[in-house]
């Protein structure tokens, strides 16, 4: 394994952790910038390196760099909520695009040529076909996927300029947890479905609120593709091979290709807690499509990934079972 380390961005995260997690375990050598604004410090091992600063800080960036000289970057931290982004668009720019942005300088100075990018599905919008593949055409409808194609056309364009060789995966909606409950998901808000359904399970919350029952699906409510967070973990480290083996930059989609709705979630929850789950259904959110179902084909044929966790069920159990044990003090009433 090469001695030079790689660098995490946002590795105390959901997301960030698990991959750090994944990268550990296959022997790579790990160094995590992080905020903390979103991240724990918990999440990592004692084996990893944390560096406490924020990537629109030009000076720390630096230092970090001429510390560790790392090899590759992962790239992780984002805002992340949509609705967020649209009342707050510049917070999302700003530290979407223009941090990232400092952090792709210093990797120029330091010859560092390797990038996995956190992007998302977001970056296309509204649907124009089901399922999405990479052909389809990039049209997000809020700053917090236009913040990520703006990036995205950022990678494109230092390639030929210096270089840079980049994988960019766009996820569909990450959930789950450690399947041995060493990691989980713990955000402050909480705003994903799952959390949200087994906080409700728990009784740290009234109810559910579901937005729509009047969609055109089966059940008039949203459906997506979830996948599992340690099936994107396990897309990071085959990404990090493709670079190393000197492939060309990629861009691919991560899912399942099988799409669940809000209603199948929560029945998934009664099922692994055996509770009854109170929800309210409430209007519409604006932006909310339908549907979100991936063609995850060209990520299995490039990188030779495909989801092991299919069935939303397990999703489930392995997020109950975390929230009743190290997160037991913030979920369980």
């Amino acid at each position: 394994m090469l001695s030079s380390p790689l660098l995490v961005t946002g590795g105390a995260g959901y997301i960030g952790s698990h991959t750090v997690l994944e990268l550990r375990q296959q022997g790579h050598a790990v160094v995590v910038l992080d905020n903390l604004s979103q991240g724990h410090p918990q999440a990592l091992t004692a084996d990893v390196p944390l560096e406490v600063g924020d990537l629109g800080d030009a000076a720390f960036v630096e230092e970090v760099f001429a510390r560790h000289r790392p090899r590759a970057v992962l790239h992780f931290a984002a805002h992340a909520s949509v609705g967020e982004s649209v009342h707050d668009p510049l917070k999302y720019y700003r530290n979407n695009l223009a941090a990232p942005l400092i952090l792709l300088e210093a990797m120029r100075r330091y010859d560092c040529l390797k990038f996995i990018f956190s992007s998302t599905c977001a970056t296309y919008g509204n649907p124009q076909s089901l399922p999405i593949d990479e052909q389809h055409p990039q049209q997000p409808v809020n700053p917090y996927g236009a913040s990520k194609a703006m990036l995205e056309r950022v990678l494109r364009d230092c390639e030929p300029a210096w270089g840079l060789r980049s994988v960019v995966l766009r996820y569909f909606n990450a959930s789950g947890c450690d399947p041995q409950g060493r990691l989980g998901e713990d955000h402050e808000p909480e705003t994903h479905l799952i959390p949200r359904v087994l906080m409700a399970a728990a009784g740290r919350l009234e109810r559910l609120d579901i937005f729509g029952q009047d969609y055109p699906t089966p059940d008039g409510t949203c459906v997506r593709d979830y996948t599992h967070v340690s099936d994107l973990a396990r897309a990071h480290v085959l990404a990090l091979e493709h670079l190393d083996a000197g492939k060309a930059s990629v861009a691919v989609n991560l899912g399942t290709g099988r799409g669940f709705s809000v209603q199948e979630i929560v029945q998934a929850a009664r099922e692994v807690t055996g509770r009854e789950i109170p929800v309210a259904f409430g209007p519409r959110r604006e932006g909310d499509p339908a549907q979100l179902i991936c063609d995850p084909s060209l990520a299995q044929r490039l990188l030779g990934w495909q989801a092991q966790f299919l069935d939303p069920v397990e999703h489930v159990r392995h997020a109950w079972a975390w929230f009743h044990g190290p997160a037991a003090g913030r979920y369980q009433a």
